[in-house]
């Protein structure tokens, strides 16, 4: 099957935020993950290297740092997230190249993120990429139930009112795909390496270069 062929029914292209619309070699996330830790100690009473490893473990078991103090220690979502996301932006580049290729995209654009929507507007203004978006959804328009928890996804889904048949979904998580897959979505896994499994149909290790081939293959 070609590349057209393979996506030449997808009206609507969601895409994750977080190292899916910027190379992981900008040090946002880093950022984050320090904040996360941070609010751990202040909240719980532990140390630094303790609240790394409670966050490392919550993400593993419940999907998001936040899932875990929520479901283990009934935190409040909204000022952890307010916390977490107050950083600095000014380490990421607009990337037109990436808006050109999205751009030409034909159908909805629509970013679903496990951060908040304003914080996904942040980083979208910092890339060079508002003003181009369908719809962004972020963990709150989820109940703050997190990728890749299907209840997630089909609270997204429901709310963006997307036909996943006609739908794809790009993510540099794994394991975010797997549902997407179920439900009917193309899925591309975005990253250096292509991650196994039968639930991503595409790898892409350069977003736009992926992007521009399905466009100039007929899509």
């Amino acid at each position: 099957m070609s590349l057209a062929s393979a996506f030449d029914h997808v009206t609507t292209w969601v895409f994750d935020l977080d190292e899916t619309l910027y190379p992981p070699t900008f040090p946002l996330f880093p950022q984050i993950e320090a904040r996360m830790a941070q609010w751990i100690v202040a909240e719980l009473g532990v140390d630094l290297a303790q609240a790394d490893a409670l966050r490392r473990r919550w993400w593993h078991d419940h999907g998001t740092t936040l899932a875990g103090l929520m479901r283990e220690h009934g935190a409040d979502p909204a000022p952890f997230l307010a916390h977490v996301h107050d950083i600095d932006f000014s380490v990421l580049r607009p990337d037109p190249d990436l808006r050109a290729a999205l751009a030409a995209l034909p159908g909805r654009r629509v970013i679903y993120t496990n951060g908040t929507a304003p914080y996904a507007e942040k980083v979208l203004a910092a890339r060079g990429l508002s003003g181009m978006w369908d719809a962004v959804h972020g963990i709150e328009h989820a109940d703050h139930h997190p990728k890749p928890d299907r209840a997630a996804f089909e609270t997204v889904f429901a709310r963006d009112r997307l036909d996943p048949m006609r739908s794809a979904m790009f993510e540099d998580s794994a394991r975010n795909l797997s549902v997407p897959h179920e439900l009917g979505l193309v899925t591309v896994h975005v990253g250096p390496e292509r991650a196994p499994g039968a639930h991503i149909h595409h790898h892409a290790p350069d977003l736009t270069a992926f992007l521009r081939a399905i466009v100039a293959t007929g899509t």
